[in-house]
């Protein structure tokens, strides 16, 4: 079973390797759109800070695990209602793949980079 972990008590998936600045920015999206409970509040228009939180999210998921389509909406439905927007942005975004029905989460260096975008 997928449980959801708050905000405070979650470890971030990025390596601490991230310079400073970008820390602090990817740290203040994550307190402004997650609840104290570590629900998503509402999803951010602004790609560079829906990618934070893309990325926040499927850091969560075990890597190479194959994950069922019910799977994927019942952790998605932990932290937001709209588990279908947000299936779709982790494929859209490449945070996941989806083949015959079956999710995985990629390698961080597949998915669209927040980091890289002004």
């Amino acid at each position: 079973m997928i449980e959801r972990e708050t905000a405070e008590t979650n470890e971030n998936p990025k390596p601490e390797s991230l310079p400073e600045a970008l820390r602090r920015q990817r740290d203040s999206v994550i307190r402004n759109f997650l609840d104290k409970e570590g629900r998503l509040k509402s999803i951010p228009s602004q790609l560079k800070k829906k990618l934070i939180v893309l990325e926040h999210l499927t850091g969560k998921l075990e890597p190479d695990r194959p994950y069922s389509e019910s799977e994927i909406n019942a952790f998605i439905r932990l932290y937001h209602d709209d588990y279908a927007t947000i299936r779709r942005e982790f494929i859209v975004q490449g945070f996941m793949t989806r083949e015959n029905e079956i999710y995985r989460r990629t390698p961080a260096a597949s998915a669209r980079r927040w980091e890289e975008l002004s």
